[in-house]
């Protein structure tokens, strides 16, 4: 466990140098808005399971995407060509939110009630974001896929995303990077390692790369949402 226990009353955190190996770096705290930002703002994120305490986190390398690496896979561009599905963005935050946390439910989930409340928060703050994929549904429109995540000057931090039918978080997804690179956003971290993330251009990059390329980054304001 780690050695460093955050105060409540204020969004303070130790240096992301003193991380554990596997990128864990303090316990603790809370979910306010102030701290959530100030964690992002140093490259820190919260995850952790229900019944956990607040686990907060720093890996070393990171996972990062920047618009211009982002690779569509030819079977993607066919999808999105078909128009199989409407894509919005920030027309569903909470339900996103949920159906990713209802579908890692069953192997634990970084995605409980209290950081459905903390994003939530966020999202009328006009911090965090989601993009939504709708399929036709009975005369009307159900949502089957999603991402959402935080962002703050011009770098995004993913968070999760779900799928209830095959490409839909894809899709989303790559409606999300579009919007991101017209904005002028310059980092979409990624956090850890994964083959899909991959698969889309991301790649790992060292702690302290990171850290330079994200305080350059929040330092201006990409054009709204």
């Amino acid at each position: 466990m780690p050695v460093f226990r955050l105060p409540d009353e204020e969004p303070l955190f130790p240096p992301v140098e003193l991380a554990e190996a596997d990128g864990l770096l303090a316990v603790g705290g809370d979910l306010s808005p102030e701290r959530l930002l100030a964690a992002y703002r140093l490259g820190i994120f919260p995850w952790y399971a229900e019944g956990q305490p607040l686990l907060w986190w720093s890996p070393d390398p990171r996972m990062v995407l920047k618009p211009e690496w982002f690779h569509l896979p030819r079977s993607l561009k066919k999808t999105l060509r078909q128009g199989r599905f409407h894509l919005t963005l920030d027309q569903a935050f909470p339900e996103v939110m949920r159906a990713c946390g209802a579908v890692r439910a069953a192997t634990g989930t970084w995605v409980t009630e209290a950081m459905i409340a903390a994003y939530i928060r966020l999202h009328e703050m006009g911090f965090a974001h989601s993009a939504e994929a709708w399929e036709p549904w009975e005369g009307s429109h159900r949502l089957v896929g999603g991402v959402y995540g935080v962002a703050i000057g011009r770098c995004f931090f993913g968070e999760s995303m779900f799928f209830h039918v095959a490409d839909a978080s894809k899709c989303a997804f790559a409606f999300l990077v579009d919007i991101l690179r017209a904005k002028g956003f310059t980092l979409i971290d990624c956090q850890m390692h994964t083959p899909h993330l991959a698969r889309f251009g991301a790649r790992t990059m060292p702690r302290r790369q990171f850290l330079a390329e994200l305080t350059e980054g929040i330092k201006s304001a990409a054009v709204g949402f």
